[in-house]
């Protein structure tokens, strides 16, 4: 047994009712037979949020074969898990982004020694137009005038969004597995190096404050970049993982945010650090450093491994299930694996795919995800466009057959269902 969390291969299936044969004489029935007693230990998700067609019912019927309802006493496997993906998953909008744009308007970010040593993958150009942006005036370790300085605030947001400098060029190169980092996605946690873990919750709360009192809809502007300026907690997730509690899961977050991040916002839904799970930078002297945990077989390094793609597999593997080694990398059985995985990107795909019971995909007409969301190979995905300003039908098909899934080399190619065969063009059926 390698694990408490999750529930044996047995509980994949419906709850079974056994019929006892009756035995000795006939007894009639009483003219007013009891009324059978109502099972009270089934949480029940609220009636009153509204999800998209039935989803509401397939999610609660999984909930009720799985949890309490079904199993008061957990078996020999323990309680099963559940595991979110936080941005525009529980939450509509960027959490990274936000923290890392009230850095930048709030003078919060260090200027580092060299632009380059912040990344493995950064270009020479992108070093070059940092550093001519920047400026080289504030000493090393001292905070960057960015509230006041545009170019350089635009450098890093534009590095941030696209992967390339304000003049167009690549802002990283060279080689990783692109099922399991993205250097643009590691650079953010890198950019807060310096940092006490105290300050960078700080500035996150602050950036809390700030975008969950601003409208729906509410812009910002940092440099001349314009991005979303207000983050809603999604009512129908925070109603989900309270009646996932309810009924005995144990509920995780799995973010490609910087953990410190994720965990100032995580206790908004009832989720505790010790249940949220990201980007883990390494520490000196009790500051952040551009270091970056691994996972698996894969050593500490700087961000070869995030929480993204195969690597939210490895780590739910590893931090929940307790797999070591390479053997964390790979899909388990059942008894395993998560029951409930809800992701909306294709960073996500991989361990949503991986849940038993169902995979919850928020359209955001994401490529893989959605390609394996409407193939529904094994009839457990629930698509559900976003609660919150939903995007319209895409036009067109998705490319499953040909260009829908990432290869770790950064090409694409056809998207396979375990027993190798291709998932056709998919349509968007489900949409605002």
């Amino acid at each position: 047994m390698r694990t408490r969390h999750a529930l044996a291969l047995g509980l994949a299936a419906a709850a079974t009712v056994t019929t006892l044969a009756a035995t000795g004489p006939a007894v009639a029935a009483p003219a007013h037979p009891a009324k059978a007693p109502e099972r009270t230990s089934c949480p029940q998700l609220s009636k009153n949020i509204t999800w998209y067609g039935n989803n509401r019912a397939k999610i609660q019927r999984m909930i009720d074969e799985r949890g309490i309802c079904s199993h008061p006493k957990p078996g020999p496997e323990g309680r099963p898990v559940a595991a979110f993906d936080w941005d525009n998953t529980v939450v509509k909008n960027d959490i990274t982004d936000a923290t890392l744009a009230w850095s930048l308007k709030h003078d919060k970010i260090l200027r580092p020694k060299s632009w380059k040593a912040t990344s493995p993958w950064m270009t020479k150009a992108a070093d070059r137009a940092l550093t001519k942006a920047c400026g080289t005036s504030v000493p090393a370790g001292r905070p960057l005038r960015t509230s006041k300085n545009a170019a350089c605030a635009d450098e890093i947001m534009e590095i941030r969004g696209t992967a390339r400098t304000m003049s167009g060029q690549a802002a990283f190169a060279g080689e990783w597995n692109h099922r399991r980092t993205k250097p643009e996605y590691a650079w953010v946690p890198q950019l807060f190096a310096g940092l006490t873990p105290a300050q960078l919750t700080s500035y996150t709360r602050q950036s809390r404050a700030e975008v969950l009192a601003a409208p729906v809809g509410a812009k910002q502007t940092v440099g001349t970049h314009q991005l979303a300026g207000y983050v809603r907690y999604y009512d129908q997730q925070k109603d989900l993982i309270r009646t996932l509690k309810a009924a005995g899961f144990e509920v995780y977050i799995v973010s490609a945010s910087s953990e410190t991040v994720a965990e100032a916002w995580s206790g908004g839904v009832g989720i505790d650090r010790a249940h949220t799970i990201g980007v883990r930078s390494l520490m000196k002297n009790g500051r952040f450093t551009t270091g970056i945990r691994g996972c698996g077989d894969v050593k500490d390094g700087h961000g070869e491994v995030l929480p993204y793609m195969d690597g939210k597999r490895c780590l739910i593997n590893q931090e929940i299930f307790k797999i070591k080694g390479a053997e964390a990398w790979r899909f388990q059985d059942p008894a395993h694996r998560i029951a409930l995985g809800g992701g909306d990107a294709n960073t996500d795909v991989t361990f949503v795919n991986d849940a038993t019971g169902i995979h919850l995909a928020i359209n955001r007409n994401q490529p893989e995800l959605m390609c394996r969301g409407y193939d529904n190979a094994d009839g457990r995905w629930v698509v559900n466009p976003m609660f919150i300003e939903p995007l319209p039908r895409k036009a067109g098909t998705y490319p499953c057959a040909t260009k829908g899934y990432t290869n770790t080399d950064g090409g694409l190619g056809a998207v396979r269902r375990p027993d190798g065969t291709v998932v056709p063009d998919q349509k968007d059926r489900i949409h605002a």
